[in-house]
């Protein structure tokens, strides 16, 4: 008995000692993301004209932050196809994207064939340098981007 709790002491302490040190990873290169929401200035719901072009500026830029937010965490796609009588009837497509966006800019902001844009761009420095600034190391969860230059 008191062997194998003298061995388990051993076993114990042995894997402490294996846990070494790891350097911080610092990405070679950083990429620059960009994306531009899209939103009608008449189809919102206002009664005034100013109103709609507020809604519009606001509405395009939460889409554009959406279409970041794909680039960098991807798409999460539910899809159903249902098929009767060699027939295809029904099909439901469902999409989500979550992830949280630090350090985006908007580039431009500007009303065009009644669309309001809004275009803005994630330099992936500026978000390794608010990782590094935050106090905290950096979490396996976040995304590393390396870009890849086989293309």
């Amino acid at each position: 008995m008191r062997i194998l709790i003298v061995i388990l002491c051993f076993v114990v302490s042995g894997c402490n000692s294996l846990q070494g040190v790891s350097q911080p990873y610092t990405p070679s290169e950083f990429p620059v993301l960009t994306a531009t929401g899209y939103a009608p200035i008449d189809r919102q719901p206002a009664e005034f004209r100013s109103d709609q072009i507020l809604m519009a500026m606001e509405s395009s830029k939460i889409l554009a932050y959406r279409e970041l937010a794909e680039q960098v965490y991807g798409l999460q796609l539910d899809a159903n196809t249902a098929v009767h009588d060699w027939a295809m009837y029904n099909t439901d497509t469902k999409i989500k994207v979550s992830g949280l966006i630090k350090g985006a800019r908007v580039v431009k902001a500007y009303p065009v064939d009644g669309f309001y844009v809004t275009e803005l761009e994630l330099d992936y420095q500026v978000v390794w340098d608010l990782y590094q600034q935050s106090g905290q190391p950096p979490r396996q969860s976040i995304l590393v981007i390396e870009p890849v230059n086989n293309f």
